[in-house]
């Protein structure tokens, strides 16, 4: 223990004495959680609405101006012809065409429906629903005061919906758990947090020990009298704590900045996080015995992290991708660790709410842990 505790002063001594990498590992990581959590998010605060209006009556221009009333749209340009409007979306001038035919408010007024219909720019299919999903709500809104003096309104061809007969209504009332106002930043401020931890965890932890290797100082710990588990004790322990002071740094931000809710228990959060990066460090550990330098540490490990970006559940549902992948998913700890930080902080889970992915966690840490101690042995003997 004696020996342990020499070894991790040494390591925080050499931690704190490179004030560069001090910064960066504190500072880099709260600017890139700022810039992130802003930027990666669904929600579309404005769209370019290009407007053909063939019907020119005070029905079709009450329908414009309550798309542009919401403030999810802004008319960028108006005419009779669908030709200007098909070359406003080609020339990315617009994102959603709105076309309101000839006879629409006589329809409304003879029929009691009218179509409408919206054409939107579906390059990106996400962005395309998130926008039909806006316009529908703002149609369907505008359909039922209108049904009010013209039952049963109009049927908007978005929405595909038939009115219901007569005077009958559906008095539809909907309510968000855990994030009534659907603030975005409340779902991905801790997901990117997570990820955040992990690079601290998995880079630096792998390098710092492929250095050691490089200026020939692994040789020389190797037949002094420290055990390997010591030494690798020391190696990764330092790194466990400045992960946890990032982590604890992070939430601070996400609560001043974005106002993310803490609704569970922070001594859950950080027992998780200390189970996590566990694993974290041992795949740390795991770079270090295949790379022979740091660029093929710092490559090995931005693969790895890709991955478990693109694979963690963190901007796509892990239920919305194919079977294999979801089975791929399951053996990336960063998917487990994102489900246990949303619902302890945003919906107030308790332990046995999250034991499942805790306990994942746990086995995963303690087995990569024991395979990377083995191959680091192996590769160093």
């Amino acid at each position: 223990m004696r020996t342990l505790r020499f070894l991790l002063r040494k390591e925080f001594l050499q931690v704190f004495r490179d004030h560069a990498m001090l910064r960066l590992l504190l500072a880099l990581p709260v600017v890139q959680l700022l810039v992130l959590s802003t930027a990666a998010t669904f929600e579309i605060r404005r769209a370019d609405l290009y407007v053909v209006d063939q019907d020119h009556s005070a029905a079709s221009r009450g329908v414009v101006q309550r798309m542009a009333a919401s403030g999810r749209f802004a008319v960028a340009g108006a005419s009779a012809s669908t030709a200007r409007a098909d070359r406003a979306l080609l020339d990315r001038e617009a994102q959603v065409v709105l076309h309101l035919p000839a006879g629409f408010e006589r329809d409304l007024v003879r029929r009691g429906e009218a179509p409408v219909q919206l054409v939107f720019n579906a390059e990106d299919g996400a962005a395309a629903g998130v926008l039909r999903s806006y316009a529908v709500r703002i149609l369907s809104a505008y359909s039922a005061e209108l049904g009010r003096d013209l039952r049963p309104g109009f049927r908007s061809v978005a929405a595909a919906g038939a009115p219901l007969p007569g005077d009958a209504r559906i008095d539809l009332r909907t309510r968000g758990w855990y994030n009534p106002e659907l603030d975005y930043a409340a779902y991905m401020v801790p997901g990117i947090l997570v990820v955040l931890v992990t690079i601290v965890a998995t880079t630096i932890g792998a390098m710092n020990i492929v250095r050691e290797r490089e200026i020939g100082t692994l040789e020389q710990l190797n037949v002094t009298p420290v055990t390997r588990g010591q030494f690798i004790a020391s190696k990764l322990i330092p790194f466990w704590v400045i992960a946890l002071a990032e982590l604890a740094l992070g939430l601070g931000v996400g609560r001043l900045v974005f106002g993310i809710p803490m609704r569970g228990s922070m001594l859950l959060v950080f027992g998780a996080a200390g189970v996590y990066l566990v694993a974290a460090l041992a795949i740390g550990l795991w770079i270090s015995t295949v790379a022979e330098t740091q660029q093929q540490a710092m490559f090995l490990s931005y693969a790895l992290n890709m991955v478990y970006l693109l694979m963690s559940g963190l901007f796509t549902p892990v239920g919305s991708m194919p079977e294999w992948a979801q089975w791929v998913a399951e053996l990336s700890p960063v998917k487990h660790f994102i489900v246990v930080m949303r619902a302890v902080l945003v919906k107030g889970a308790g332990v046995e709410d999250v034991q499942v992915p805790l306990l994942v966690l746990a086995v995963y840490g303690a087995a990569v842990l024991a395979l990377a101690v083995r191959q680091y042995s192996k590769t160093t003997a």
